[in-house]
């Protein structure tokens, strides 16, 4: 099976380590992995802003460097619900809406893939930690996923899991929000950890970057002794 990794930005700058998680989980797994050079951000904080015209130039770049793709995976819900997106962008374009359809089909965020395209629940992984697990709005509301991280989690062998109190609410990261309503984007991370802290977990596992990147900037500033950690991370641990 022929997969193409769209890392996203904030993999490819912030953790590097996670998109290599990720290809090696997807090659020992029986995927051949590439990645195509041409790839850029998605476009996600220009849609969510209102930039929908320079949104396309994005999403139509993107459409034509994974066209070749047989499969497209992405470590980021988040980022794989705005290629879902693509073919609203379209609606008074018929050609390139079924191009952007063409790439949403074939497009699934990481343990999406696992589960339900590879039929794979149990990845050998070891991780002897207390954890917890904080569900990202995007890909819960928006793709869908919820069920393939735990089943995924559940498999890994010396993880004690506890579940996150109130795990449905936001972390108060959104992208732009973040940047926009930065007090109550605070207000909402802190909120967030209080709950982390009550599982009495060692590590918080996540699936999206952004999602962990403003808890887990949040954590160190507060001298929280909590480690962030990508779900692929913690799969492709062996201790």
């Amino acid at each position: 099976m022929k997969v193409s990794l769209f890392v996203t930005c904030l993999a490819d700058v912030f953790y590097p380590g996670v998109g290599k998680d990720v290809i090696e989980i997807l090659e020992k797994n029986g995927c051949e992995v590439d990645f195509p050079q041409a790839q850029t951000c998605c476009g996600q904080p220009a849609y969510n802003s209102g930039y929908h015209k320079k949104t396309k130039d994005v999403a139509k770049h993107m459409i034509r460097t994974f066209d070749h793709a047989d499969y497209v995976v992405t470590p980021s819900g988040s980022c794989g619900a705005m290629i879902h997106e693509y073919s609203h962008l379209f609606e008074d374009d018929p050609v390139w809406k079924e191009k952007a359809n063409t790439l949403a089909k074939k497009t699934f965020e990481f343990t999406q893939f696992l589960v339900d395209v590879l039929k794979k629940d149990d990845i050998g992984a070891i991780f002897n930690k207390k954890a917890t697990y904080h569900t990202s709005c995007h890909m819960t509301r928006l793709l869908g996923v919820k069920d393939a991280p735990m089943k995924l989690l559940e498999n890994v062998e010396g993880l004690e899991f506890a579940s996150l109190p109130n795990k449905e609410t936001c972390c108060g990261f959104g992208g732009t929000f973040s940047v926009k309503m930065m007090p109550i984007s605070e207000q909402m991370v802190n909120e967030k950890i209080e709950h982390i802290e009550e599982t009495e977990a060692e590590v918080l596992i996540g699936a999206d970057c952004g999602c962990l990147m403003n808890i887990g900037g949040r954590i160190e500033r507060q001298g929280k002794p909590i480690k962030v950690m990508h779900i692929a991370q913690v799969l492709n641990s062996k201790q």
